[in-house]
């Protein structure tokens, strides 16, 4: 996980990105590793209304195994696996080689940064509806001051283990599947975002989803859940529901892990996260276990992020709370787009502690009430999002809150909400309404679109 910044930060010099190109050359040799099991020859999708099939049991020994590997590695390689490194590029050709063994379509993305090239691993597995992709990611490089075991060493390898069991199993989903293992993530995203900045529009629109994993072992841990997108949010809490295991809404990492990449364009996300340098509390110590008043991972960012650092049972937990997302959202069934009804007029959004300002929407030939995933695509440009009170108000007055000053430093606000509002007719003039709600910034409503 990369470092937080400061709210209202001075412009940082980043280095550019060069076009990357895709590149389809076999891996290198890779260690000894857990044996890949070799993908069926014919993948089919399921017939419409198919019950999701049941996730596996991740075994937690093969994700470790994946953890060893990656720490030969640093050993091998200077003591680390970050960018620019050697210890980078043998982790990606390690990860490269399981999944093209196991019957994945792999691609190495390669972008510039720091002087150094960087490489982005696309993998996408056969099948599932091309225009309807499920993607899943983590970041695969770790700072220079360690190995990088649990940050983040421990969401590739969970990724990794759950993409072969989809291998294992000949999984046939009604979405296609795409997994990412993203570089240069600890000097701002930069992989991610040379990914998403590089998708061509017609690619962005069919992603259904992202999943993010960064740091699902600290030693301390904690059970966090993303509250982006509220249907993989609850696809997470079932699960952990099912194993009696609490949560709580993550927010020491907002904005700092590569689902801010897709988050900020307008895909919903989603994702896990045990914690890092912030302090478990008496509270939470009582709940999860593990010891009040020290960090959730007293190695972050540390030479001591090593094998010895690793919480079995989280790990063990978020790797088969991943295949349970990946097999029940992955398996779902889509869903035509409804109508929908857009303003693109521009609305100046004045500073604080002006009134707020809507911009209104009427929507007429819709028969009954909205439905209950009443869909909000918002895109607001500001210089600060984290002022913005954004509100869906419907043509009774009822208040649907969308957004409530959160996103940190980090400009606009691009993103679609789910609103249940099957109790209003649909029918009638609805409205956008914004409020900066504290002095300094400002910007305005782009455009917005309700579908019903």
């Amino acid at each position: 996980m990369s470092l937080s910044v400061p709210r209202r930060p001075a412009v940082l010099a980043v280095a550019a990105l060069a076009v990357g190109s895709l590149v389809g050359a076999a891996a290198p040799a890779a260690l000894a590793a857990p044996s890949a099991i070799a993908a069926p020859t014919a993948i089919a999708a399921p017939s419409a209304g198919t019950a999701a099939p049941t996730p596996p049991d991740i075994p937690v020994a093969n994700v470790k195994a994946h953890l060893q590997q990656f720490s030969t590695i640093a050993a091998n390689n200077g003591g680390n696996r970050a960018h620019g490194r050697a210890g980078y590029k043998a982790s990606v050709d390690y990860v490269k080689a399981q999944l093209d063994a196991a019957g994945f379509t792999t691609t190495l993305q390669t972008f510039t940064s720091s002087g150094a090239t960087g490489y982005n691993l696309i993998a996408d597995w056969p099948g599932g509806d091309p225009n309807s992709v499920l993607m899943a990611g983590a970041h695969l490089d770790g700072v220079t001051s360690g190995p990088g075991i649990n940050d983040n060493g421990s969401g590739s390898a969970a990724l990794l283990e759950n993409a072969l069991a989809v291998s294992r199993a000949g999984l046939q989903p009604t979405k296609h599947l795409r997994f990412g293992w993203w570089g240069a993530e600890e000097l701002g995203l930069i992989g991610s975002k040379y990914y998403v900045n590089n998708l061509p529009a017609a690619e962005r629109s069919k992603l259904s989803g992202y999943l993010n994993f960064d740091m699902v072992a600290s030693l301390n841990a904690g059970y966090f859940v993303y509250d982006d997108d509220p249907a993989i949010e609850q696809t997470f809490k079932n699960y952990f529901s099912g194993i009696g295991v609490p949560t709580e809404i993550e927010t020491e990492g907002d904005g700092r892990s590569d689902h801010a990449s897709f988050k900020n364009v307008g895909i919903p996300v989603g994702g896990l996260f045990t914690g890092a340098s912030r302090t478990k509390t008496a509270a939470q110590a009582q709940k999860w276990g593990g010891t009040a008043g020290q960090a959730f991972d007293r190695c972050y960012h540390s030479s001591c992020d090593t094998l010895a650092s690793v919480n079995d049972t989280a790990l063990d937990r978020n790797s088969d709370a991943i295949a349970y997302a990946l097999w029940n959202l992955g398996a779902g069934t889509p869903v035509p787009p409804g109508q929908s009804f857009e303003n693109t007029a521009d609305v100046n959004i004045p500073d604080s502690p002006a009134a707020a300002v809507s911009s209104p929407i009427t929507v007429s030939g819709v028969a009954g009430n909205a439905p209950a995933t009443t869909k909000v695509d918002v895109n607001i440009v500001h210089t600060y999002r984290g002022d913005l009170v954004v509100d869906l108000v419907a043509p009774d007055g009822t208040v649907y809150n969308l957004h409530n000053r959160s996103g940190g430093s980090a400009d606009n606000l691009v993103q679609t909400y789910t609103v249940n509002a099957s109790s209003e007719v649909a029918n009638g003039v609805w409205n956008l309404r914004v409020k900066d709600a504290a002095a300094q910034d400002i910007g305005y409503i782009n455009s917005w679109k309700i579908t019903f």
